[in-house]
């Protein structure tokens, strides 16, 4: 069941890539009559004009925080009226580096910008006039290739920093790349938690165990069936998870893999397909949906760039089992219509009623999903 909140009145503009086109909607809303959702769920737009909406946090006065990757800026977002949709939207940083990451932490708000870690020191008291950043850090490699960075403060008050290997395979000396790294809120005590993750844009904890848990996104150009992305599960600090040796747990690297055995590294704790680029992911807290959906993780497949038939342009659900293990299934679909993408889904983010935000870089917009019972 899905809900249109208003009349599609949009001009559609064609962004093609390879086999997909992706429209870019401005001035309506996107058609969601074509997204399909479990029985009892909705599906509105919470936001529109959002420019590259990219990872989402919430402020503690209830400003909705979205990072861009092209775009260069900030978005904050109010939605006064507690109606369910934004009527209030700031341009509160501008000419950034790939600010895709925000993260919020005693009233300010920490942003990623490629070798930089910044910060807009007690930002929801100044969206008008939004405060210059303030440099955390800038100890970050400066490669732009999987450079953007999602960020988030864990259990611990220490904040989550990934590198992404810059390069599709390749083994750099320096062990910063490929990693999830965690820092001090003033920037110091850097050190690498997790190896061999080629690329991750989304991550969260257990609400229960407070392990980390995180997508990553499979290489490129070993076919369109290989390798799968992951979901991984981070139970022992200094973990490695393959890259550039191993993808997906089984499938040996043809130019690393006589290096190192697969069995050497952790297996994933679920495979998404091959080429979906899994990003943002979040363990759903909330109270609204129904009980099967308590501690389920949503992830936002973003959808494949460089497949001859494209895959993903979705939302999954992974069902985290005891032994670390998940079963996955399909949560919202509708983003794609054959070869053409109309929308991509990149963060999802738990509303305070419980609701799920999802950003969507190509629509430019911020989708509500809600359940309404049977």
């Amino acid at each position: 069941m899905a809900h249109r909140s208003s009349p599609w009145l949009a001009l559609v503009l064609l962004a093609c890539s390879g086999a997909v086109c992706v429209p870019t909607i401005r001035g309506g809303d996107p058609a969601l009559k074509d997204i399909k959702l479990p029985e009892g769920f909705v599906i509105e737009v919470y936001a529109e004009g959002v420019t590259n909406a990219r990872a989402m946090c919430w402020g503690d006065k209830g400003t909705l925080f979205v990072g861009s990757r092209s775009e260069g800026v900030v978005h904050a977002l109010r939605d006064k009226d507690g109606d369910g949709r934004a009527e209030e939207h700031h341009i509160i940083a501008r000419g950034l580096n790939m600010p895709v990451g925000v993260a919020f932490r005693n009233g300010d708000l920490y942003i990623s910008a490629v070798n930089s870690i910044l910060k807009l020191p007690a930002i929801e008291d100044h969206l008008s006039e939004p405060p210059a950043p303030v440099t955390v850090t800038e100890q970050y490699p400066s490669e732009t290739h999987h450079g953007w960075k999602f960020i988030a403060f864990g259990p611990d008050g220490k904040l989550y920093v990934p590198v992404g290997a810059p390069c599709n395979i390749c083994l750099s000396k320096d062990s910063i790349y490929a990693s999830i790294t965690r820092i001090n809120p003033d920037g110091t005590g850097r050190e690498v938690l997790a190896h061999g993750v080629r690329n991750t844009v989304g991550f969260d904890w257990h609400p229960t165990t407070g392990e980390l848990w995180f997508t990553d996104n499979g290489r490129d150009w070993l076919g369109d069936d290989s390798p799968d992305c992951e979901l991984n599960r981070l139970a022992t600090n200094g973990a490695h998870f393959g890259y550039p040796f191993c993808h997906a747990g089984t499938v040996s690297d043809p130019e690393f893999g006589k290096q190192r055995s697969c069995s050497e590294f952790v297996p994933p704790a679920a495979l998404l397909g091959p080429h979906t680029a899994p990003l943002g992911m979040r363990f759903y807290t909330g109270q609204q949906f129904p009980a099967k959906y308590s501690n389920a993780i949503f992830i936002a497949q973003h959808g494949s760039w460089n497949r001859s038939t494209p895959v993903g342009y979705k939302l999954m659900v992974a069902f985290p089992n005891a032994d670390g293990t998940t079963t996955t299934e399909e949560f919202a679909t509708g983003w794609l219509n054959g070869s053409k993408a109309w929308g991509r889904p990149v963060d999802v983010l738990v509303a305070p009623d419980g609701s799920l935000l999802v950003s969507d870089d190509a629509a430019d917009m911020i989708y509500r999903i809600r359940f309404l019972g049977k």
